[in-house]
């Protein structure tokens, strides 16, 4: 994976957004996860990867983004939620039926991510709590 810069490097989108680069305050490590992580929710598996990616970020848990490739895209369900990241860019999030209610907006993904963490795009993320399981190893 490609070295990250250092520095409040900035820009901004067309549509007026600011764009940050990690820097020393606020450092983003992308590193390929060691085994296999399966994530599980309503007694599905959800993913199962060998093909993940951590990303740290800050003072922040660190986070699986696992290759859609590993991902059952047919459990999910598109919402209307949306954020925006000034790290990472567009976000856009997906339910997940088979958890029932604790699974709402579950799932995200960076579509588009920026720059320093284009590694991440065509990956998906699990909030821990909204799922039965995210078993690494």
């Amino acid at each position: 994976m490609a070295e990250k810069p250092v520095g409040p490097v900035h820009a901004i989108r067309p549509d007026g957004k600011e764009i940050k680069l990690p820097y020393e305050g606020h450092p983003i490590t992308l590193t390929p996860t060691e085994g296999r992580v399966v994530v599980t929710a309503g007694g599905k598996t959800i993913a199962d990867s060998r093909e993940a990616i951590t990303l740290k970020e800050a003072e922040y848990p660190a986070v699986q983004y696992i290759p859609r490739k590993d991902v059952d895209m047919s459990l999910l369900t598109p919402t209307d939620n949306y954020s925006y990241c000034v790290f990472k860019g567009d976000c856009s999030y997906y339910s997940i039926p088979a958890g029932g209610e604790k699974s709402v907006n579950a799932v995200w993904s960076y579509e588009a991510a920026h720059g320093a963490v284009t590694e991440i795009t065509g990956h998906v993320a699990f909030y821990p709590s909204r799922v039965d399981a995210i078993t690494i190893g």
